[in-house]
């Protein structure tokens, strides 16, 4: 499965909760479509990876855990609350539903 067939299935699966908008054609976030809350981003497919903005520890414990790897920028900085999820899709909904109330606040 790749990372645009996985966002499309949390896009599936969250797009009923309030706030929530799909990725917006003609509209790039990090040069790649994002799933929002409130007009921020929460989840995108970059690269090849499913990336999901999560708090800093959470991040580095998916990373330690195997679950992921730290997400650079363009420039390669990497950004802290940002992780990019490894190939097991089997968690993505339930992580992706923590990056929603993560950014969205609830």
């Amino acid at each position: 499965m790749t990372a645009e067939d996985r966002l499309a299935a949390l896009v599936d699966a969250l797009a009923g909760e309030p706030g929530v908008v799909p990725p917006q054609p003609g509209r790039r976030r990090f040069g790649s479509t994002a799933l929002t809350v409130d007009g921020r981003v929460f989840a995108m497919a970059v690269g090849g990876a499913l990336v999901l903005k999560l708090p800093r520890d959470r991040v580095a414990t998916l990373v330690a855990g195997g679950a992921g790897s730290p997400f650079a920028n363009g420039s390669g900085r990497p950004m802290r609350e940002w992780v990019a999820l490894g190939g097991d899709a089997g968690a993505d909904l339930e992580l992706a539903r923590e990056a929603l109330a993560f950014v969205g606040g609830r």
